[in-house]
């Protein structure tokens, strides 16, 4: 009971800490955010009229090869344009390799078979970083195809409907609208924050009594997910010293006859 009461401090004291940028607050917040989907999108693109219909978080999608990809945040629009919008804290994270996946795995998912290709959706994979990976102090980075001729020249653009767009989250200019954006994104206190609908969500969370509570209950499944693969990696050392049975390794580990089963059926293949 005692060491419960401990980490719901700590979980209080984390909470009001969390800030957009920080990956979890960010999905649990946006999930069917429409509001704060279109606010994002709108200004990074500098779009007015744009419309966001449906909002998603953590979607998970496999490539032909069973790759699979978490994505943070997908957004529709009335014109059926998906926006997927990352979080990414590490460099690491937002390789330019990873953007590419991630548009290639968005289209095969939103087209069918039998569809012409012409009806493949515009789509729009959309990095928010801590830092500037690309190091050229911008606040915002598009990526579009060019078509360029013998000579190297550019010509014009491909218009093949994937962009690419990496926005820098160091860039906190509040004379301008993306640099607002960035300053609540990484701001702890809903007070301080220039976007009201942004300023009202992290409130929800960190002060509504529900909103803290479905935080906290969050960190929890955290935690017994880190205990739990904790106890895997301990199961998978036994089986691996073959010293112990079954129903040993399940007692000291603390895992179910059949999740350690599971394991060994793994660790065999």
């Amino acid at each position: 009971m005692g060491n419960d009461l401990n980490w719901h401090k700590e979980d209080l004291e984390k909470i009001k800490s969390l800030r957009f940028i920080d990956d979890d607050f960010m999905t649990i917040s946006f999930d069917n955010f429409i509001e704060g989907a279109e606010l994002v999108i709108k200004t990074i693109l500098n779009r007015k009229d744009l419309r966001v219909t449906s909002v998603e978080t953590q979607i998970i999608m496999l490539s032909l090869n069973n790759r699979s990809i978490k994505l943070d945040i997908l957004a529709v629009d009335e014109d059926n344009k998906l926006y997927n919008i990352e979080i990414q804290r590490s460099d690491k994270g937002a390789d330019v390799k990873r953007a590419r996946f991630h548009s290639s795995i968005i289209d095969t998912k939103y087209l069918d078979k039998s569809e012409d290709f012409n009806k493949l959706p515009e789509n729009y994979v959309i990095f928010i970083t801590e830092n500037d990976v690309m190091d050229e102090n911008e606040p915002i980075y598009f990526i579009d195809r060019v078509v360029i001729n013998s000579k190297g020249q550019k010509l014009k653009l491909f218009n093949d409907g994937e962009h690419i767009i990496y926005v820098n989250g160091s860039y906190q200019d509040e004379t301008t609208d993306i640099g607002k954006l960035m300053h609540d994104f990484f701001c702890e206190n809903p007070d301080d924050m220039n976007y009201e609908v942004l300023a009202d969500k992290a409130r929800y969370y960190k002060e509504n009594e529900e909103g803290v509570n479905t935080m906290c209950k969050v960190f929890e499944d955290i935690r017994n997910e880190a205990k739990k693969e904790y106890a895997k990696e301990t199961a998978r050392g036994m089986l691996a010293d073959n010293k112990l049975s079954i129903e040993e390794i399940a007692k000291y580990s603390r895992l179910t006859v059949d999740e350690v089963l599971a394991l060994k059926g793994t660790a065999s293949a």
